[in-house]
């Protein structure tokens, strides 16, 4: 999988040609760690290697720990008391509940969205498709998740409603690194059934089509689902074998 993170150590606060750094050391360690940890670079239910990834990023435990208790706080990671910090792992049935339930979220937002979303918003979503269509079209898995997500987000902002937006954020962290590895389930079928999922996604929107929205995210949600529990299904048996052959 591909990560973000350097095969050397180079400190992370990049300064720009101004002077100042392009971003801050806690933003951008966050930004790779949690892609670092979505793209199943660390094993489910692993621990996370604090120095190894102080080696990698270029910087102290101080600014690697704050950015654990921000994963940790997205359901990312679990912090063990004085133990570190190991990947959370999520069994076949909390799947399927965190996907159903997203699900709803999302469906709800759908439809509230179309009837509260402007011109300006959905040109936004419109262009964000696009570029997400141009990753896969070059099989950029890592921006086109990134910008995959980013959709889905902007969708449920646009519903103007705070306390679903606060607990879909809530739940979306948790599921966050096994909605990225669904991708690799099935994978030219089931991305390609994504995108076009995508589009009927689009189209309702551009129609503000509320019902017909809420429904094809639900879907896409529930295909999501089924991805995910294959792919899971799949690395245990590969954790299985891997164990007998041992």
């Amino acid at each position: 999988m591909k990560s973000t993170i350097p095969e050397s150590g180079v400190p992370i606060a990049q300064i720009a040609d101004n002077g100042t750094p392009e971003l801050s050391l806690h933003g951008e360690i966050l930004s790779r760690l949690r892609d670092y940890v979505v793209e199943g670079n660390i094993p489910d239910g692993a621990r996370v290697p604090e120095r190894q990834l102080c080696e990698l990023f270029g910087v102290s435990r101080t600014p690697l720990r704050e950015a654990l208790k921000v994963l940790a706080a997205e359901g990312l990671i679990e912090l063990l008391p004085n133990r570190g910090a190991r990947v959370r792992e999520l069994g076949k049935r909390d799947l399927e509940e965190l996907f159903d339930v997203i699900g709803g979220l999302e469906s709800l937002a759908g439809r509230l969205a179309c009837e509260t979303i402007t011109d300006e918003e959905i040109a936004e979503i419109e262009r964000l498709h696009y570029e997400m269509y141009g990753y896969y079209l070059h099989r950029d898995m890592h921006n086109y998740f990134q910008v995959n997500q980013r959709i889905h987000e902007r969708i449920v902002a646009a519903s103007r409603n705070e306390t679903l937006r606060t607990i879909y954020a809530n739940l979306a962290g948790r599921i966050r690194r096994v909605r990225y590895s669904a991708n690799f389930a099935r994978k030219r079928q089931r991305w390609a059934e994504a995108m076009r999922e995508h589009e009927a996604i689009l189209d309702a929107l551009r129609r503000r089509a509320g019902s017909e929205l809420s429904d094809t995210l639900f879907q896409h949600l529930r295909n999501k689902r089924t991805a995910a529990v294959e792919h899971l299904g799949r690395t245990s048996e590969g954790l299985t074998t891997e164990s007998v052959d041992g």
